[in-house]
């Protein structure tokens, strides 16, 4: 198999995707051998380059699926809330909680709560969805003081920040960000029902009380690429530039991983 041969292949379906729905069922790697006259290592690789340009998405056991990526926008601006993200994006976002307690800060998450190391805190590990599909995996550190009762509002409410608006009467805004892109852990791939170990987006975040700058959450989220494009937009396109500045842009957009 020549290299040329695989990506020739790619390209050709890549435009075919184009007209497709997204969720739409591509032929199977046999199918591909018979169509275009090619053994199986040629076919593998021409859905593994088509993966990585995240036109794709393999489900372990039925088969390669056209994707469907949303902007997912982080912004001083913006709520930090994925059902109120996902939304505004023009999807339907859920999650699940998969592990809920409540448990002793570990150091690095009591530093960024500004609080004693081993101070309780709430704890949820939860998979989130996009339009029904698996599209992350998050793990929250929340105030015990800002939410006594998170357990109760989580029961009615799948949005962590309309539970801290609403029960912890507290208006969530983020403080801190930082995003990069990873290979997952081994758990975590299966968590997100990763068949092969790509890269995926990784964003851990501060959100403080707007009104008195107390922090009440620490996160770590695990964001497929094929499901969503982390975009950062930092100031606004409108605000007067700083004189003596090294920054080239005020909004940038993260790229793909």
């Amino acid at each position: 198999m020549t290299e040329h041969r695989y990506r020739a292949i790619a390209d050709q379906l890549e435009c075919e995707i184009e007209r497709l729905a997204p969720g739409t069922k591509l032929d199977s790697e046999h199918e591909l051998m018979k169509r275009f006259g090619v053994g199986r290592a040629a076919a593998r690789g021409a859905v593994q380059e088509l993966e990585r340009r995240l036109r794709v998405r393999r489900v372990q056991g039925a088969g390669t699926f056209v994707a469907e990526r949303i902007d997912y926008v982080i912004s001083r601006d913006r709520r930090p809330s994925w059902h109120r993200t996902v939304r505004e994006a023009g999807a339907v976002p859920r999650s699940v909680i998969l592990e809920r307690s409540l448990a002793p800060l570990p150091a690095d998450c009591a530093d960024r709560l500004e609080v004693p190391h081993g101070t309780p805190a709430h704890h949820m590990v939860r998979l989130s969805y996009i339009n029904d599909v698996v599209a992350g995996l998050g793990f929250e550190w929340i105030s015990h003081d800002a939410v006594p009762d998170l357990a109760e509002g989580m029961r009615v409410e799948e949005s962590l920040d309309e539970v801290l608006r609403q029960m912890g009467h507290v208006r969530s805004v983020r403080s801190w960000c930082r995003t990069a892109s990873d290979i997952p852990p081994a758990d975590v791939q299966e968590k997100l029902q990763l068949v092969s170990a790509v890269p995926v987006w990784v964003v851990e975040s501060v959100n403080r009380d707007a009104d008195t700058g107390t922090p009440l959450t620490y996160s770590k989220a695990w964001m497929r690429g094929d499901a969503v494009r982390v975009v950062m937009e930092i100031g606004s396109p409108d605000e007067p530039r700083p004189l003596n500045t090294d920054i080239e842009n005020d909004t940038k957009e993260v790229s793909t991983p």
